[in-house]
């Protein structure tokens, strides 16, 4: 056995195991706390809605191990089973064109993902949102999302994908580097191009209609010295029954997108308070911020990856078979692939980075608005969603981008005392 093969199965065997184990502690923790609501909240939401969220929880967190075993074994019949070296083997059969044969490698593959996938994704949205009432989509609108989505995504990534593998072939050592370059253009363009061309290819834009509420949110905006293109209601409620709101865009492109279901639910100074939250996101420039961080981490995996296309371990460690495919096309789909088992135990700290940013926005809503209508709003957010109050607090260090209910609610509460 390849060392590296080693290291590749005890990589995967760890983080899978770990995502169980986390899965089964998240499951427990919330079961634990489930028939009683948490001091805090007791006034705010009854113990219907506590046990409620529980459930919803508890059945979101149950079919991710399937999810996870599957793409685990996924992974290994790609790699080590000769997926790859199949899926291979079929496309130069069609073409020796190393291009061609590159997009439809990852391709290919990528569609096998999707595919996989599409039953857990099927059975989320028409078991488990259905169940807790939260699903508003029927499946022919479900399928033609998918439908949009993979003519999007070809219509986008075939011809990044496409730079990307001509740069690796023409472009000798350095073309992780012209490779990057094109990437910050492709993700640049994307968010100059996503709120007017791309959202309304799934939801509706209205202009928001509320004099009141409109002029009590532009005087906040300009209170903050932030300017955009307009104030839009989404017809969130044709898909689902949550609510949120959102900035999106940059530069004269940025507008405000509010879920007409977060409108029905909160009144005036509520909104108010959640639009000051997002606004401490920009005053303190969190997204220009992950812009430029996931720019940096994407200079150094490409700049890894110009190394590793080098080394036939990297391939025999991974069960393909270098001499008979292309090394710049699997190269490139095999470390996207191999790459989330070697980074997973990393995700504590962009969890914990995002947090920081959650609770500067906090900070900022409570300077600009008032935390206890920020509190409110958040409290009926979470009753609304359905969302835990005592989530399992290594599972949250994990994957919650947001502070547990209790630990935010707390800071907001000594905001708004200060």
């Amino acid at each position: 056995m390849q060392t590296f093969t080693l290291i590749f199965l005890i990589a995967l065997v760890l983080t899978t195991l770990t995502q169980v184990w986390l899965a089964a502690r998240h499951i427990r923790h919330v079961r634990t706390h489930q028939d009683k609501v948490p001091d805090e909240f007791a006034t705010q939401i009854n113990l219907t809605d506590h046990r409620k969220a529980a459930e919803y929880t508890c059945a979101k967190t149950r079919i991710s191990y399937p999810s996870i075993v599957l793409h685990g074994v996924l992974l290994l019949v790609l790699t080590l089973g000769g997926g790859l070296n199949a899926l291979s083997g079929f496309w130069a059969n069609w073409t020796s064109d190393p291009l061609i044969h590159g997009m439809g490698l990852i391709i290919s593959t990528f569609v096998i993902m999707s595919l996989v996938d599409l039953p857990l994704s099927y059975y989320r949205t028409f078991v488990i949102e259905e169940r807790f009432g939260f699903n508003k989509m029927t499946p022919v609108m479900f399928f033609t999302d998918l439908l949009k989505q993979a003519i999007l995504g070809l219509l986008l990534g075939a011809p990044l994908l496409l730079c990307v593998l001509w740069l690796m072939e023409k472009m000798g050592n350095d073309w992780w580097l012209y490779a990057w370059l094109a990437w910050i253009a492709f993700n640049l363009f994307v968010l100059a191009i996503f709120p007017t061309w791309i959202a309304p290819l799934f939801n509706k834009f209205t202009p928001l209609e509320d004099a009141t509420l409109k002029t009590r949110i532009e005087q906040l905006m300009s209170k903050c010295g932030f300017k955009a293109s307009g104030l839009f209601v989404m017809d969130g409620s044709r898909r689902s029954n949550h609510g949120n709101a959102y900035f999106t865009g940059f530069g004269k492109t940025k507008r405000i997108v509010f879920f007409d279901t977060l409108l029905a639910r909160l009144n005036a100074a509520e909104i108010e308070a959640v639009l000051a939250h997002e606004l401490g996101h920009f005053k303190h420039r969190h997204v220009i911020k992950r812009i430029v961080i996931s720019f940096v981490m994407s200079l150094a995996f490409l700049g890894l990856l110009g190394y590793l296309m080098q080394q036939d371990w990297f391939y025999a460690g991974l069960g393909v078979n270098v001499d008979s495919v292309p090394s710049t096309a699997m190269a490139l789909l095999l470390f996207f692939l191999v790459m989330p088992v070697f980074t997973f135990l990393f995700h504590p700290i962009s969890s914990l980075y995002s947090r920081k940013h959650e609770f500067e926005a906090d900070a900022y809503a409570a300077q600009n608005a008032s935390a206890h209508d920020l509190i409110r709003a958040l409290v009926k957010l979470y009753q609304d969603n359905a969302a835990t109050l005592t989530p399992d607090p290594l599972h949250s260090a994990f994957y919650d981008s947001h502070p547990p209910a209790s630990i935010r609610v707390a800071h907001l509460q000594s905001q708004g005392q200060a």
